[in-house]
């Protein structure tokens, strides 16, 4: 079973070159630094300002790296507790704002009276096959009209999303497929 390696490092903004402090927990898989900065290529026009939510946040990498690219707020969602923690003490130590992190797991934080994102990423673990579960769940009210969401699985494997997820980019990496979708107001044309 692979672990967090201990360290990572923000790759753009303002913390460009922090290094994030990783637990070494069972079934953490940090998103690689390559494909992070693909996604934040992608996202340049759109992140600064945006409110994000990091699903099934881990290290918050993710999240971290929006703020640190001038995102106005990202909560973050994580289950374990040692990884929750480890997520606040890396936004005091960086001295990080906008940054709030729920110590719950997903299904039971998208349960609560929704608030609309402009970002959210959904990475959660790949042996839990929680993707068409939550993405349904952002649908009710999580989501502004035109929100942009990244989605990490498996290589090779395509989660079944919400028709109005219309895909506007995507890449390979490893055994890690990557790709960012943006929310439509109406359901694409067939």
């Amino acid at each position: 079973m692979r672990r967090g390696p201990g360290r990572i490092r923000i790759i753009g903004g303002s913390l460009r070159n922090s290094r994030l402090e990783v637990p070494e927990l069972p079934g953490l898989r940090p998103t690689p630094e390559r494909v992070r900065e693909t996604l934040f290529n992608w996202l340049a026009p759109v992140v600064a300002g945006a409110r994000g939510l990091d699903l099934c946040a881990g290290t918050g990498a993710l999240g971290i790296e929006a703020l640190s690219r001038g995102a106005a707020s990202v909560q973050f969602v994580e289950a374990h507790p040692k990884a929750a923690q480890a997520l606040r003490e890396n936004l005091a130590r960086l001295k990080v704002a906008g940054g709030q992190v729920a110590s719950i797991d997903a299904q039971r934080f998208l349960a609560g009276p929704p608030a609309p994102f402009d970002i959210v990423w959904l990475d959660p673990p790949f042996d839990a096959d929680l993707w068409a579960e939550l993405a349904t769940r952002l649908e009710r009210g999580w989501l502004a009209p035109s929100a942009w969401l990244y989605v990490e699985s498996p290589r090779g494997r395509v989660p079944e999303l919400p028709p109005t997820w219309v895909l506007h980019r995507e890449a390979e990496a490893g055994e890690v497929r990557h790709a960012l979708y943006r929310r439509a107001e109406t359901l694409p044309l067939s």
